[in-house]
This record gives C-alpha cells, sequence and structure tokens, in this order.
C-alpha cells in the first residue's frame, strides 16, 4: 500500500498517478474519507474512555448521596464508548479496504497510456528470419520435447508434458539460471507454490488480477503465480538489519488465464502451469531505482547466453500491477510469428508490498519500510518455446546455444 501521509499531504500527485493508469481518481477521495472517518472515531473514542477514566475515580471518591447519579452516568457512559470503540472498529477496517484499493505511485518517466503505448528502449541482436519457419509445437513435435495432446488428456486445456530433451531442456534452463544468480550473490531458494491468504493479499495479487489466482477454498490457500509472492513473504513481520537481500526463487506457477479466451491456445506461450526462476530483492528505499537496472541487467545477462534476439521495453502506466512503480520487459523474436514476445519483466515495487507484509529496516529515523523488486530469469515453459522456433536450422534441428551446452551433455544441436 502507499504512504498514507503521501495521500494526506499531496493528493494532487496521487490522482496524478491514477490518471497515468487509467484508473480512477475517485478511488484517493475515498481513502482520503476513510482516514478523515477514522481519525475522527479515534479521537472521539480516546476522549469517551478518558471521561471515563476520569469518571472512575469520581465514583470511587463519592459519598452515599452522589455516588447513585454518577454509577447512572457510568452505566451510560460505558455504552457510549462501547459504540464508539465499535464505530473505530469499522473505521479502521473502512480504511484499510480504501488504502488497498488504491494501486501504487508510478515513478515520472513512465509513460503514459495502456498496453501498446509501451517506449522501446534498446533492440539486441538480428532476428532470425528462416525461409519457412516452423512454431515451437510443430518442432517440439517433432524432437519428442512437448506434448500438448497428452497434457489437454490427463489435466485440461492449456496443460503439457515436456519429454526427453524437453525434459533436459527445463533442467538445464533451471540450472543455467541458478547458476547466473548465485554467482551474482543470490540465495538459491526453492519456493513453496501455496501461500496464505494474507500473502497472497500483502504482494497486491488480490486486487485487480484477483481472477487470475487459484483458490483451494477447503484449505484457505493460494496457488501462486509467481514465486515473488512467496519470497515477499519470507520476510513478513520482520526487521532486517541488514540490506541488500536477493534471492532467486525456483517454483511452479498457476495462473487460470481468466482474461486471455483465445489467446495463444496453441502450445506452451500461455498455460496455467509453469515453472519459474524469479529474483527477488530487499533493498533501501533510496537504492530501489539503481536495484531496479541491475535486475534488468542480470536479465539481459540471461537473454545473452540464451542468443536470443530482443528488445527492452518500459511498460506504460496503464499496464502496469496494482504494486508495481515501473516495470521493464524483455521480448524475444519468435520467427514463427513473426513478432516480439514477452519472457521476462522486472518491476520496482517501492515500498508497496513492504507497507502491507510489515518488512522493515532500521534507519537514523527509526524502523521505515524496504523496497522490494522482482525480475523473472527465466519462465521456463515460454522460454522452452522462444528456443525451439528461435534456433531452429532449416535441416529441422534446432542450435543449441554455447551456455546452455554444458547443461546438455555438451550437445551442440537437438535433433529430431
Amino acid at each position: 500500500m502507499i504512504d498514507l501521509r503521501l495521500v494526506r499531504d499531496d493528493p494532487d500527485r496521487v490522482r496524478a498517478s491514477q490518471r497515468l493508469r487509467g484508473a480512477r481518481e475517485s478511488l484517493v477521495d475515498a481513502l482520503l474519507s476513510a482516514d478523515d472517518r477514522r481519525r475522527s472515531s479515534v479521537t472521539r473514542a480516546d476522549a469517551l474512555r478518558a471521561e471515563q477514566k476520569a469518571l472512575g475515580r469520581d465514583v470511587a471518591k463519592a459519598d452515599a448521596r452522589t455516588r447513585p447519579a454518577l454509577l447512572s452516568r457510568a452505566r451510560e457512559l460505558a455504552e457510549h464508548v462501547k459504540a464508539a470503540e465499535a464505530d473505530q472498529v469499522a473505521a479502521e477496517e473502512a480504511l484499510r479496504a480504501a488504502h488497498l484499493a488504491v494501486p501504487n505511485i508510478v515513478e515520472p518517466d513512465v509513460p503514459p497510456g495502456a498496453e501498446a503505448d509501451f517506449i522501446t528502449l534498446e533492440h539486441v541482436g538480428t532476428p532470425p528470419t528462416p525461409e519457412n519457419p516452423r512454431d515451437h509445437v510443430e518442432i517440439g513435435a517433432a524432437l519428442g520435447a512437448v506434448d500438448t495432446d497428452r497434457g489437454a488428456k490427463v489435466s485440461g486445456a492449456r496443460f503439457y508434458f515436456l519429454t526427453g530433451v524437453g525434459a533436459e531442456l527445463e533442467l538445464a534452463l533451471v540450472n543455467l539460471a541458478m547458476d547466473q544468480a548465485r554467482t551474482a550473490g543470490f540465495t538459491p531458494v526453492i519456493a513453496p507454490a501455496l501461500v496464505k491468504p494474507e500473502v497472497m493479499e500483502g504482494t497486491g495479487f488480490l486486487g485487480a488480477h484477483a481472477s487470475e489466482v487459484y483458490r483451494l477454498a477447503d484449505d484457505e490457500l493460494y496457488l501462486v503465480g509467481t514465486s515473488e509472492v512467496a519470497l515477499a513473504g519470507f520476510h513478513s513481520n520482520e526487521i532486517l538489519e541488514t540490506l541488500p537481500r536477493r534471492y532467486a526463487g525456483f517454483s511452479s506457477c498457476f495462473r487460470r488465464e481468466a482474461g486471455s479466451y483465445g489467446k495463444d491456445t496453441r502450445g506452451i506461450i500461455r498455460v496455467h502451469w509453469f515453472d519459474k526462476v524469479e529474483m527477488f530483492s530487499y533493498v533501501p528505499v533510496d537504492e530501489a531505482r539503481e536495484e531496479h537496472q541491475r535486475l534488468l541487467a542480470w536479465e539481459r545477462e540471461f537473454m545473452d547466453k540464451l542468443e536470443l534476439a530482443y528488445r527492452v521495453i518500459d511498460v506504460a502506466a496503464g499496464d502496469l500491477g496494482s504494486s508495481a512503480a515501473r516495470k521493464f520487459d524483455i521480448e524475444a523474436w519468435f520467427p514463427s510469428q513473426g513478432a516480439y514476445r514477452e519472457l521476462t519483466s522486472t518491476s520496482n515495487c517501492t515500498t508497496f508490498q513492504a507497507r502491507r507484509l510489515n518488512i522493515r529496516t532500521r534507519t537514523d529515523g527509526g524502523t521505515q519500510p524496504v523496497a522490494t523488486l522482482n525480475g523473472t530469469l527465466c519462465a521456463v515453459a515460454r522460454t522452452i518455446a522462444c528456443l525451439l522456433d528461435h534456433h531452429q536450422q532449416p535441416d529441422g534441428s534446432v542450435y543449441v546455444p554455447l551456455a546452455l551446452r554444458p547443461w546438455l551433455g555438451g550437445r551442440e544441436s537437438l535433433v529430431p
């Protein structure tokens, strides 16, 4: 959640952020109104409790003549205190709901507009243009690597099996990603794929995108769509004495893809389940922007190791998730589609998640929220799809990038 003091002191800045996102400015006014009501309720409850305490002292000192009237007043006041405290609880709940509804404040340089209004920051590499490109589904079937038909038979649409070299590719990519992350100073983590509601809410995934999340109602647990969720909850309700802290989390991820009917129904680009290696950083607030650039650089390093042509984009405000103040995507080239498609993203969430999850650090001015950032290093299924598509050869084989070969037994190509 955003800093409530900022909303009070500079509501126009928050309204401007809402306009950039294409979100409702009225949410800011609702938050201010809820804040006023909560502060008024606290003041009233405190005043009544103080009066009740003073009256208690008067009753203790009263004589038989004045005590009955004072006791009557005490009973009346107790009812008023009870009602005021109930009103305070209701006001605090309403304030929390209004506070949670307002997304993070976007950074000043974020492009305005919707999904299509991103700014391309850089192109890297030369996109291959094979004469008769095949898509990753055809290539994966020929290699015995990807089986979507049996995935659908067993689990339904948007599921798949990785078999043979497909399974080897997953393990190779995960090992390469974890090796790079460890070398860069990240602590490797195998993260749980199920989390409690307060952790899912704390990361901002139960707002506008709640329809994308799988919920296990009988257990009151949620399946994560990224290990960012578990890694953010890892230090919830803690004071971090040392920063930065960096983790590279591997987990299975689950997404309902509720708003993607008819999109990417073929293959393993947009699926309900996939594995992923995710970077997650806790840093001091004043180092968040620099850390964001570092995460982007590590993502680029991984794309370069896979020898992919890609572009880096600055995502427009209207396409940001509620917790992100800024996001960069890396989109790699798919020859069969003649298009760049997202493979990684990195977001600066500033203190938005840390405030919700109560993650702080010590400063000269006392304890303060930390900044949290995340960055995809390897979303495995989509990366496999890109490798097969991008590195296809005229003879039907698939070129194996140099950095990946040690994890695939030294193979230079995958042959049907």
